[in-house]
């Protein structure tokens, strides 16, 4: 599975998840609900999701490098050059 996609759902799940854990709470508001939800979905997915976000993280740093190499390409292509300047 893509690594955007799996931690993206991963952390829309334990925003969903703490939010039904404080739904129940009658004397809360719905945006202190929703605020109360957030902070404690951003601290578990910086725990729980680690390995997911450094997954992530090296999936776009190897596509940044792709496309980089791509453009240079592209570039020299471009000027008429055999080797693209380094």
């Amino acid at each position: 599975m893509n690594p955007l996609v799996k931690y993206t759902l991963g952390r829309i799940g334990l925003f969903a998840a703490a939010l039904l854990a404080v739904w129940w709470i009658p004397q809360l508001g719905l945006m202190v609900k929703l605020l109360i939800a957030l902070v404690v979905s951003f601290l578990a997915s910086w725990f729980l999701l680690d390995k997911w976000r450094n997954e992530f993280a090296s999936y776009l740093a190897a596509r940044a490098e792709r496309r980089r190499v791509e453009r240079e390409r592209l570039r020299a292509a471009l000027a008429g050059d055999d080797e693209p300047q380094r």
